[in-house]
């Protein structure tokens, strides 16, 4: 029989046993990272949150959980290790109850948790579904691939074209687009309404730049009868939608013309454009402000302005998968810091500017002609 060779570990460089095996427990969580994603995904597919949401009682037990779920019964097993892995990560609440049988395990949502019930107010599902649709996530199994060859974005190696294109393309892209918008702009407008209402007092006009479907701009217009808010997005986007008293919709191109009004808002907007593209996109914004000599215009831009210090690491991870998903999806798309945002402010021809971090990572940040 041949002996079988001996393989040696070297360990002395760099390396003691508890180190490498850290730092190998590192890469594998790294590596599966991607698991804590698909079971949420998995979850708001079955119906999870909803059914803890509408349960009658605090916790629900496993027990009745599985069975009140759409699945095969013998495979109700996986739904307690699903829950365990999205318990550790925050999303529902466990303790152990005992109702006439064995001790079992019993749920319940976290403040987290219940942001993935569907028809939560603000409701951040149709983002995540958005986010790890197959079609999205295309575009980083090409990120190697992008950073050697011409194409703008890993985006446009994966689909041959710019994500708007296709969302115009493909209605159910648009619809998790739109509707992840529309979820997101709930969430901004109902808290600027609530806490920072000034922001929009002493207008008589606004015009909400990339509005989508208008959920934020029919907020600002409920909220101010007398003000006239206008929405302007791609055609594709407002086609059929409904005006008001005091809410318009315009289809068009902000590169080419944004109209007349005494604030122009751009809500998570310049994030997804180079320096060069945002400096037009401001330029038409001074253009639409521009006139009567009328006191208080100002652009108001809702975005994320990037600060690492005194962060937790959360935060400070959260913010650097946007600014790579801004990469990724949207040529020349960023986060910027503070010094990023004075450039193109000052390279538009504002002369003033006011950061307001109000909005969890994101701030309302006012600019001045």
């Amino acid at each position: 029989m041949k002996p079988q060779k001996v393989v040696k570990m070297d360990l002395q460089n760099g390396f003691d046993v508890d180190e490498l095996f850290q730092a190998h427990a590192h890469i594998w969580n790294q590596t599966y990272n991607f698991i804590n994603s698909m079971c949420l995904k998995c979850a708001i597919q079955l119906g999870i949150p909803d059914l803890l949401h509408n349960h009658t009682q605090p916790f629900m037990a496993l027990s009745q959980l599985s069975a009140s779920l759409p699945i095969n019964p013998a495979k109700a097993d996986g739904i307690g290790r699903l829950m365990s892995i999205l318990t550790h990560s925050g999303f529902f609440h466990k303790k152990i109850v005992n109702e006439d049988e064995p001790e079992q395990e019993a749920y319940a949502l976290t403040n987290a948790g219940r942001l993935l019930v569907k028809d939560h107010p603000l409701s951040m599902t149709f983002s995540l579904l958005l986010s790890l649709d197959p079609v999205q996530m295309e575009s980083w199994h090409h990120l190697s691939t992008w950073f050697q060859n011409d194409h703008p974005t890993a985006y446009h190696t994966a689909h041959g074209m710019a994500i708007w294109e296709n969302a115009s393309r493909n209605p159910k892209l648009n619809h998790l687009f739109n509707n992840a918008m529309m979820c997101d702009s709930r969430l901004v407008s109902g808290a600027m309404l609530h806490k920072f209402k000034w922001v929009f007092e002493g207008l008589d006009s606004l015009v909400d730049v990339g509005g989508g479907t208008g959920t934020m701009a029919k907020a600002i217009a409920q909220s101010f009868p007398s003000m006239n808010c206008t929405v302007l997005d791609l055609p594709h986007v407002v086609a059929g939608l409904n005006r008001s008293d005091n809410l318009n919709y315009i289809g068009g191109d902000m590169f080419e013309t944004i109209p007349n009004a005494d604030a122009v808002l751009l809500k998570w907007i310049l994030h997804d454009w180079g320096d060069e593209e945002c400096v037009r996109i401001l330029k038409k914004c001074k253009d639409a402000i521009s006139g009567n000599g009328k006191m208080g215009k100002k652009v108001i831009i809702i975005d994320m302005v990037v600060d690492h210090h005194d962060k937790d690491h959360e935060s400070v991870e959260t913010q650097l998968f946007l600014d790579m998903l801004m990469m990724v999806l949207a040529k020349g798309g960023r986060e910027r810091k503070e010094q990023e945002w004075v450039k193109l402010f000052c390279s538009a021809g504002f002369t003033n500017y006011k950061i307001i971090r109000v909005l969890g990572l994101r701030s309302v940040i006012e600019i001045y002609p």
